[in-house]
């Protein structure tokens, strides 16, 4: 096989700067190098916001098994390193022109999205160990602002590839599935700022 590069490409999605990016593949005999991030490269699509990843996080998650819906203080770039994902993102911003659009994208290592602060991120492991990665512009604390969305909400209308049983907490943590739905987050803000 002879050397094949594959060059970095971006797609822009519904939700106001959620980017879907490809990332640069060079693959030959021996197998396939990604790019996971090269700041010269990134730098021509990302915000000026995120100059720099403050934490990385990578998850190990069976098969069927949901993480998120979460929307902290942070701009994230998340892929996968190892199996597939069902990546799901909610617009959960409340001054945001998408808000309460919801994105869908099947990940795979060298297939990434960013995920702007206030977005909402969260996935279904494809496969048994799948890894998901996480680049993070501010370092995670107990405490930081953010917002928990549940994954289950009917009204985001999410067509989770392998059904979710809400009681079994090695499919998805209590809290997740807890979490309140994107209507009662909207009216809550929108009491607040009434309230002020």
């Amino acid at each position: 096989m002879e050397l094949h590069i594959d060059p970095i490409s971006t797609t822009a999605s519904r939700i106001e700067g959620l980017q879907v990016i490809n990332a640069k593949m060079v693959t030959d005999d021996r197998g396939t190098v990604r790019e996971l991030y090269r700041q010269s490269s990134y730098s021509n699509f990302l915000p000026n916001t995120v100059s720099a990843w403050g934490q990385v996080n990578l998850t190990r998650t069976n098969r069927g098994a949901v993480r998120g819906l979460h929307g902290e203080a942070m701009s994230k770039l998340v892929t996968v390193a190892f199996g597939s994902a069902f990546g799901v993102y909610v617009d959960t911003r409340p001054n945001s022109k998408t808000r309460g659009a919801v994105v869908t994208v099947h990940l795979t290592p060298g297939i990434q999205v960013f995920v702007p602060q206030g977005v909402c991120n969260g996935f279904q492991a494809l496969d048994d160990n799948t890894e998901y990665l996480y680049f993070f512009d501010n370092e995670w604390v107990p405490g930081m602002p953010g917002i928990a969305l549940c994954p289950l909400d009917s009204e985001l209308d999410i067509a989770w590839p392998i059904h979710i049983d809400p009681n079994n907490l090695e499919q998805i943590s209590a809290k997740d599935a807890s979490a309140p739905n994107l209507k009662d987050i909207v009216n809550s803000y929108f009491q607040k700022k009434s309230n002020d």
